[in-house]
Parts: C-alpha cells; structure tokens; sequence
C-alpha cells in the first residue's frame, strides 16, 4: 500500500525539487495535526497542582475511567488511602495487572515524590516514599476524574513531581465558630487532594478542655473528637498541630472571672501577666490538652503577637516577652514539640517592623535602616530559643524588600524561620483582593527561592466568611508551594475553575472576581463616613454615630446630593450583581463538583444585591417615586433574605453560639465576636431598619 502511494507521488511529479516541496509540506501538515492533537489532549486533562514535569505523547491509551485496574505492587505496598472510590480497583498478581506500583526510596525525587507513567494498556508508578505513593494516586484519580467528565480514554503520559516547600500548611481558625464535624472530615480529604501536609488549628475556646474545664466553649468538641480527626489527616499525609494563643490574645481565657487575677492589666482581658507563675500553670494544662487532640503534630504554635505588656519588677518591653516565650519554648521542647511563634513584637523591638511591609524602600535603602538597627536587633539575640520557629507572617507585601531581608536575616543568624501568608484577614462576608491569590503566589515562590522550612496560609476567623469561600486561595496556596513555578494568575484561574468546578466551565466562572468590587463597597454602604462596620455593635447609639441618615420628608432633593457617589456606585453594582446571578443560575447547570459552594457565593451575591436595591429605594424616596410604606416594607424582605441565607451557610457551619457563651471585650473588634446568634453577620442592615422606623413610622 505504502509502495503504491509513492509510486502514485512519483508519476504526478516532473522533477525530485517538486517531490521534496511536497514532502517537505507534508511533514510540516503531519507535525501540525500531531501538535493539534497533542494539545487538546493536554487541555482536556488539568491536574492541581500543577505537577513538576509532565510529557504528553499525543496519544490516548485504552484505558479510561469504566475500566478495571487489575493492581499489583512490587514491593508488597498496600494500597494508599483513596479518598473516593471514582475508579474500579481489583487486587491482581505479577503476571496480571494494569497497575503496577512501588516504593523505593532510592529514586532522584525528593520527600513525597512520584512517577506516574501511563502506556498504552497499562499505568506505573513508582514512588519516593508512602506519602509520594498517595500523591501519584491522587494525580491518578484526577486524571480519571476528566476521563469520566469529558467521555475520553487516559492521556499516554510520563509524570516526576516532587514538592517545592516541605510543608504546606493551612491554619484554621475556630476562635468564634466551628463547622459541623462531618464538614471538617470532607474537608481533610479536599486538603490531601491538593497535597496540603498540614493544618494549624487555632482552638481558642472551642477544644473541650479536661485540666481547664472551665475555659471550654459550652459547645467546643472533645479532646476524643479532636483526635480522631487527628488520625483520619495523618492517614492522608497530613499532621495537625495545634495554635493556643498565649502572652496576647488571651481574651478566651481571661474573660473568665476565675483567671481575672492573671491579667497583665486588671480591667483588660487581652493579655497575661507574664511574671506570675501561676500564668504558666494555666497555660501548660492547655498546651497539654491541645497536644493530646493533635497526637501527630509535629508543632506547637503558641502565638506571641500583637502585645506589649506592662514594666514590671525592673523589667520592661520586650524583656518581659522573652521570659514568656523562652518558658513556653522549654514546654514545648520537653513534650517533643517544635514551638512556632509570631514575630512580630521582635520585629517591632528592632524598630523594623514597617519596614517589612513598606513596598517603595529599596534594597538599599532596607539594607542601610537594618545597618541602623543592628543594634536593637541583636539585643537579645543571644537570649532567644534556639528551637523556635519564627513565623514570618506578612498578609499584604511579600514582595516587599523589608520582608525578604527579614527572611535573609533570620537565616544569616541561624534562626529558623517560617512563613505565613494569608487567604483570610479582616474582610467582610468574603475573602477579596480576588481571594488574595497574587500575594499567595508571591510569598510561596519567594519561600521556595529562600529555602524556607514551610510556609502557612492563614484564615482569619475575626469576620468569618464561610469556609468555602476561602478554596480558591487555598487551591492557589496548595498549587505555588507544591510546585514553585510561576503559573500566570489567569491560567490559576482556570485551571482550578476546571478542576473545582467542571471541566465546561474553564473560562466562565469570572463571577468570583466580579463579586470583589459589589462586596468590599458592600460592608459601609449603611455606615457613615469615617466610621467602621465592626464597630457598629459596641456603640450604644450606634443609629446616629454610625448608620447613615435618611431622606428627610421635609427636605427633599438633600439626601441624594449628599449620596450622589455611593448613589452612582450602587446602581453600578446591582446590575453587575444581577448579571453575575443570572450567570450562577447557569453555571448550576453545567458543573460537576462544589454545588453547594456555588450556592454559597450566591447567598454572598443576593445579601449584597439586596443591600444596594435598598440604597436605591431610599433615593426614590428622596425623588418622591416611592412611599414611605415601600421603603418600611423593605425589614420584611430582609427577613426572607437573612432566612435563606443562613439556611444555606447552616448545612455546614454552627452559626448560632450556645445560649451561655460568655462574650469577651472583643479588643480587635472582631464583628464575628459580637452577637450569640448571627446578627454580627447583618449589623449594618439591622441598625439601618431600625432608623427607618423611628424615622418613618409615624408617617
């Protein structure tokens, strides 16, 4: 056949200059076609993270996510945890199997490494450790994840992935609420998909003390419970640790009329007094029970930042911060555990602690301020644990040259450090900066370049959003420690909207980052200039000092030129927000994974939505187009609005506390610390329909 197709070449051609023409166009054509190929092959299959080193061929195996894999090992290796049952595993022998796997700690990858190799009939895996073989099985499900989603056979494909950072840690935060316990297992098991190795709970009041009964949250959960969630995320390759906030922060434990007597200022439960012994006795029980929940946690964060306490018995500044943290450090040493702490307040001792954020100094300037400083900063240098872990934490500029030359610093002096970026801060109702991805990203790589022992993602409970609001940043996280490769945000984007989502939804999720702008003008369009949402609750007359004023009957026409910005702005947004509702209601349609985070953002889109229609109609009212009566009309559609929404957000979150938590002075102003039920969630709107009716009833 072939010889008759060249002889057919060979009479249609008068010269070899015009055979070689064709064949030289044929070749490009065949390239072609195979690069087509090769490339939607690679579209169609999205694996997050991105793994180290990945080699289509350009073909497709037999395989696909109906067949049997006949599995066998080597080495005698038990098969991994699988963390769903999405394809057909049958036990097989040598001589009979697909699936071919083994262990073998001699191979050139690091810690959790992994080859994936998939032939035309068959897959094979070898892997670095058991860690590296759950990894390779998870690449695997994901890959038969869209063989399923998109009706096609397995790529043929080689895959070396490896980590970039050794650990990769999330931090959850339970100070003012907790999920429901079966969201925390389904939540592990997402975690150890994207290859996240560790969590940092920060229990506050919400683990069940048994040495401290008292301090425990009416509601708070079991050491017992705790510790099987322990177990079943070590079983993943994931090690709890626990975060119990110590010399600041103590406001859980010191709101308490039994340990009043500890405080470092008598009418302020926000710190211990750090020279009374009787703070450690405290203290060490708690760290106990903590370490007792978290049996495979290799830390014990114990906080540190944000507190400067009294001069006392000769002592001042940061002295007395050192005597607290070197106590706590030899705890956490005679109990096997690495201590981690804030570093904040050293920073500040040195005089450097803006320093690390501000984004306009140079390299040179910084290098010139820490010459300056090198006095103060070596102060107590000599004094410090030497088995502590500074934790790094900027949230906002880790690019920043003062934060980079910390890193440095710490290093240069044999300090060994950690770093702490952030998915969650003080945003209201949901995480914005479009979920903080760009300076996760940046911190991430700036930890790998630096050889960092790891770094932490932080989510801030203080304002609460719902936790499923916070898995894009923490795919973002789990995506730049893993792999450490510069991955444009925008291809981020898609790829975690293919995987999170559906693979028909790539480039059609925008509303995420369409939400950023309604949301962030969101949280003050009810409160006055130059005052602040989360202080709304702790202002007696809150109604005139904070929530904003009404159209006035007798003075038409005033009110909207003293709003005519935020007038324009929520116009602006109500109709972006129903355009992006609309294209939620759509999106239901077409997804295949994470339906209930999608209603969630819908709930965060009709709260908002609702808000700014109400702004709207309060200027009809100044334009004379509606009646008082509609505008009174509009507490009763809240009420349905704030129904649905707290249907929704109470699938996985306790969003009430128990009727006999004691409330703490709430220093920081956390609006999630504010109220028992969830009313901190809808203060401004609450206050502002109880304006309206003062204002308006008797009309």
């Amino acid at each position: 056949m072939l010889g008759f197709f060249f002889t057919l070449i060979f009479i249609n051609f008068n010269s070899t200059k015009q055979l070689m023409k064709y064949i030289t166009k044929l070749a490009l054509l065949l390239i072609l076609l195979y690069s087509c190929k090769n490339n939607q092959i690679q579209n169609n299959f999205v694996l997050l993270p991105k793994v180290k080193n990945i080699e289509f061929s350009g073909e497709s195996s037999l395989l696909n996510h109906d067949s049997e894999y006949i599995f066998h090992s080597e080495t005698n290796s038990n098969l991994p945890v699988l963390l769903d049952s999405s394809f057909k595993l049958i036990k097989g022998g040598f001589d009979n199997n697909n699936l071919s796997f083994k262990i073998n700690n001699e191979i050139d990858v690091p810690a959790e490494g992994y080859y994936l190799n998939i032939s035309k009939n068959g897959i094979d895996i070898t892997a670095k450790d058991e860690a590296g073989l759950f990894y390779s099985f998870n690449s695997l499900r994901q890959l038969i994840a869209d063989s399923k989603d998109q009706k096609i056979n397995l790529p043929v494909v080689k895959i070396k992935d490896f980590p970039s950072l050794k650990y990769r840690s999330i931090h959850i935060d339970v100070k003012h609420h907790t999920e429901k316990k079966e969201y925390y297992f389904k939540l592990i098991d997402e975690l150890a998909s994207i290859k996240i190795n560790g969590i940092i709970i920060e229990f506050e009041d919400k683990l069940g003390y048994e040495r401290r009964p008292t301090i425990a949250a009416p509601d708070s959960y079991p050491i017992s419970w705790w510790k099987s969630l322990s177990e079943y995320a070590n079983e993943r390759n994931i090690k709890i640790s626990p975060l119990i906030q110590g010399l600041g922060h103590a406001s859980f434990i010191l709101k308490h009329d039994k340990y009043k007597n500890l405080r470092d200022v008598s009418n302020d439960d926000w710190a211990f007094n750090p020279l009374n012994p009787k703070t450690y006795d405290v203290q060490f029980d708690l760290y106990k029970d903590a370490i007792d929940a978290t049996p495979h946690g290799q830390f014990l964060h114990v906080g540190g930042d944000e507190v400067k306490v009294v001069d006392r018995e000769g002592k001042k500044g940061f002295e007395l911060n050192l005597i607290w943290l070197n106590k706590v450090s030899e705890f956490a040493k005679q109990n096997n555990r690495i201590p981690i702490f804030w570093d904040d307040m050293y920073l500040k001792h040195g005089g450097v602690w803006m320093v690390t954020r501000n984004t306009k100094l140079t390299k040179e300037k910084v290098d010139s301020i820490w010459i300056d400083k090198q006095e103060k900063l070596t102060e107590y240098l000599d004094d410090f644990p030497k088995n502590c872990i500074y934790m790094r934490w900027n949230y906002f500029s880790p690019w920043a040259e003062g934060n980079l030359k910390t890193i440095d610093w710490y290093k240069e002096n044999n300090l060994k450090a950690m770093g702490a970026t952030a998915g969650q801060t003080r945003w209201i109702l949901m995480p914005q900066d479009y979920g903080n991805i760009e300076r996760i990203k940046s911190f991430a790589l700036s930890s790998v370049e630096k050889d960092l022992d790891g770094l932490l993602l932080t989510l801030w409970d203080d304002d609460s959003p719902h936790f499923e609001l916070y898995k894009r940043g923490i795919y973002a996280f789990g995506n730049y420690t893993w792999n450490g490769n510069d991955l444009s945000l925008e291809e981020f984007k898609n790829k975690f909207n293919h995987r999170f989502f559906s693979p028909f939804v790539k480039n059609n999720t925008n509303f995420i980052d369409e939400l950023d702008n309604p949301v962030r003008d969101w949280a003050h369009l009810f409160v006055k200039e130059k005052q602040h949402r989360n202080r709304i609750s702790k202002n007696k007359n809150a109604i005139e000092t904070h929530i904003i004023e009404l159209p006035s009957i007798e003075n038409k026409g005033k009110w909207l030129e003293l709003n005519s910005e935020k007038i324009k702005k929520a116009k602006n947004h109500s109709q972006n927000l129903g355009k992006i509702l609309k294209n939620i209601q759509g999106l239901k349609t077409k997804i295949i994974r994470n339906n209930y985070a999608l209603d969630v953002y819908e709930q965060v889109a009709k709260l908002t939505k609702f808000s700014y229609d109400a702004f709207l109609t309060l200027e009809s009212l100044d334009k004379e187009e509606v009646s008082i009566k509609e505008v009174l009309k509009l507490n009763q559609k809240f009420f349905d609005v704030r129904a649905e929404f707290e249907d929704v957000y109470s699938k996985t979150r306790n969003i009430n506390k128990h009727i006999s938590y004691i409330l703490d002075q709430d220093g920081h102003n956390h609006t999630a610390n504010q109220s028992l039920n969830m009313d901190w969630q809808f203060i401004a709107e609450l206050k502002l329909f109880e304006k309206i009716e003062l204002t308006y009833e008797k009309n």
